[in-house]
């Protein structure tokens, strides 16, 4: 699992992050989130705005983005609660970065079903390629983290990879997304599996085969 801890809130920090304020563009977002709650209940948009934060802080470092504590801070200005609670909500959901991470954050799903369809060999793939559990290569590139269950158990193994799900995975796989994205091209993302959709059983489906085309009535045969 990830070692979950704020940066150090050094002066280097705060000559940095001090003076962080939302982007014209992210701040519309911000004010639109705000706006879909009763007046006085702003403090519910706070997950939406740590994430624009994060994100605008990605667009200004070229990195997936984080969370320094004076953009929590400003966050906390900016929807009228105290800090402590921001922080409450940064350290609790892992979509939130705590420290600085790379251009590509890849997070390896290493709970039991993703484990008995190899995210062992998957791990060792990243490893190979010069990654650690924890840290950014020295290229800035790639940030490795191994994380709980994000819920594709069907399509195990798989990772994270900034907003997208890589599934169906093996080395060989992985090595391919991850050349790709070193490219600056798009892979595609979902399962790896050639010939799969989404999450149907590999191989296609072995009952209910009318639904794979139409929206079959099956209730006259029934």
């Amino acid at each position: 699992m990830a070692d979950r801890h704020l940066a150090a809130d050094t002066p280097e920090l705060r000559a940095r992050w001090d003076a962080f304020e939302f982007s014209p563009a992210w701040k519309a977002k911000a004010d639109k989130a705000i706006a879909q709650y009763p007046e006085g209940r702003q403090k519910s948009a706070v997950m939406a705005l740590l994430d624009y934060a994060q994100r605008q802080v990605g667009e200004e470092t070229n990195t997936q983005g984080w969370l320094p504590l004076p953009v929590m801070e400003y966050v906390a200005r900016y929807l009228d609660m105290p800090i402590i609670r921001v922080v409450e909500v940064a350290t609790f959901y892992f979509m939130y970065n705590l420290v600085p991470v790379g251009k590509f954050h890849v997070q390896v799903c290493g709970t039991t079903p993703c484990m008995l369809r190899g995210s062992d060999a998957i791990m060792s793939a990243c490893k190979a390629r010069g990654m650690s559990v924890g840290h950014t290569t020295d290229d800035g590139m790639w940030t490795l983290t191994e994380v709980e269950c994000m819920g594709n158990c069907a399509t195990a193994p798989m990772v994270q990879i900034n907003d997208d799900n890589y599934e169906d995975l093996t080395p060989e796989r992985l090595d391919a997304v991850l050349d790709a994205l070193a490219k600056g091209e798009t892979p595609k993302a979902g399962t790896q599996e050639p010939g799969r959709h989404t999450s149907e059983p590999s191989g296609g489906p072995s009952t209910l085969k009318d639904m794979v085309s139409e929206n079959h009535d099956y209730r006259g045969e029934w």
